[in-house]
């Protein structure tokens, strides 16, 4: 008795088309329950038993036909019959034959939920050798389709965990928990999936981190999100997912306008302002507010007038025209202001002036010299150590010294420690060959 694998449709999942390939009429029962020499090479001494043979006997051709007609009202006929003779099976073997007609059945009758019970008589069975996964994935979908989640989680848990080879997987199984309730073993899941595919040199699809970040976002997992928010820019750094980052860290974060204004820093550097207008104006008005053309007029107008030309803020706007006249009329005064500034800096017995002195070198794209000063602040001291730690990593960035800003990144705590994953996430793709 051979168990033969052809192709038979049985639903789709998302984009997945569930086809478990099975021979119609691939699976022959003796009344005295012999095993063919080829299923004997492959299972040893699996065997029917005699009560299975003899009640499979009236069964075998009917269901062949059905299997070949995929005639839904002969099929649907057959159930009851199909039903009558569960008490006979015994053995394994028996086990994996009636499984497989419960799955030829269900499908052609359009009855979901024996295609399960097929699919997990076969898994039980112990029997399908090297088609013991791909049955076993069936299972997983087909369960997730008839909306029993619990089984669907514990079936595909195993193969995503080793780099099931159809991406769909992991969404399917991160959902399953998650419509359980179980939404942090949903993303534990998924992360299990992408540690499994970067093993493997594999390419991790964005679908998962879109799936784990939703998940995230909807049960309120602040640390969870933010995580996938910055692993998802990692992955694929593209200019959406960088405002989507920005925004989610924003919105879990603590953030005061000093928070806010380097986050705009790094959206602007990232390319996250690089989308379409109504997803960025309100981005634009809070670099410029944060900034605030009274503290760094430079980087205000700068900003300004980059989202003018963009075609995001219009020049009219009062809140605009305000901003761009206050910076344009501070810059020459501040910028006279620098040099007596550093000199005051660089004499003083705390950090705080030089922290100052770098804060207005940055905003003016001086970065060797922000450098030096946020230096100079961290060893004098009497700081908010981990913004200096921030805009010397951002300083160092505009440098191209990525290895630096990694370093510097590492060492921030705190309510910006999201802040800096997100720039060290940005360090490491600016890092790339």
């Amino acid at each position: 008795m051979r168990v033969t694998f052809g192709r038979m449709t049985g639903g789709l999942i998302g984009k997945t088309a569930m086809a478990l390939v099975l021979a119609a009429g691939g699976l022959a029962v003796g009344a005295t329950g012999a095993v063919a020499k080829e299923k004997e090479q492959k299972v040893a001494k699996a065997t029917n038993s005699p009560e299975f043979g003899k009640a499979a006997q009236t069964l075998q051709k009917p269901i062949a036909d059905v299997t070949a007609s995929k005639d839904k009202a002969a099929a649907q006929a057959l159930i009851p019959q199909l039903a009558a003779i569960e008490a006979s099976v015994k053995t394994p073997l028996d086990r994996i034959i009636y499984g497989q007609w419960q799955q030829q059945i269900g499908a052609a009758a359009g009855d979901s939920t024996l295609q399960q019970k097929g699919l997990q008589n076969m898994v039980d069975s112990g029997q399908l050798g090297d088609k013991a996964t791909l049955v076993a994935y069936y299972l997983g979908m087909t369960a997730y389709q008839n909306k029993d989640y619990a089984t669907a989680s514990k079936v595909l848990g195993p193969l995503v965990a080793a780099n099931y080879n159809d991406d769909t997987a992991a969404e399917v199984l991160a959902d399953s928990f998650a419509q359980q309730g179980q939404a942090p073993q949903a993303l534990e899941a998924l992360k299990g999936a992408v540690a499994a595919r970067k093993a493997a040199n594999g390419t991790v699809p964005e679908g998962w981190f879109k799936r784990a970040n939703l998940i995230a976002y909807k049960n309120k997992l602040a640390p969870q999100a933010i995580e996938w928010s910055t692993m998802m820019v990692e992955n694929d750094p593209t200019p959406l997912n960088w405002l989507g980052a920005g925004q989610l860290v924003r919105e879990f974060g603590q953030f005061t306008s000093q928070e806010s204004l380097d986050l705009g820093r790094l959206l602007l550097r990232a390319g996250g302002f690089q989308n379409d207008p109504k997803y960025v104006e309100r981005e634009y008005v809070e670099y410029i507010e944060s900034a605030d053309p009274r503290r760094l007029p430079g980087e205000v107008l700068k900003v300004a007038d980059k989202g003018v030309k963009a075609g995001v803020l219009k020049a009219n706007d009062p809140f605009v025209l305000d901003a761009m006249t206050q910076a344009k009329g501070r810059i020459a005064a501040d910028k006279a202001s620098l040099p007596a500034l550093d000199r005051e800096a660089r004499a003083g017995k705390d950090g705080k002036s030089a922290l100052a002195m770098a804060d207005a070198y940055l905003s003016y794209d001086e970065a060797p010299k922000a450098e030096e000063m946020y230096k100079m602040a961290l060893t004098k001291g009497g700081i908010d150590k981990d913004r200096a730690l921030t805009r010397l990593g951002i300083a160092q960035i505009d440098q191209s010294k990525f290895e630096d800003a990694k370093a510097t990144f590492a060492q921030v705590g705190g309510t910006r420690a999201p802040l800096a994953r997100l720039w060290l996430a940005f360090a490491n793709t600016q890092a790339r060959p």
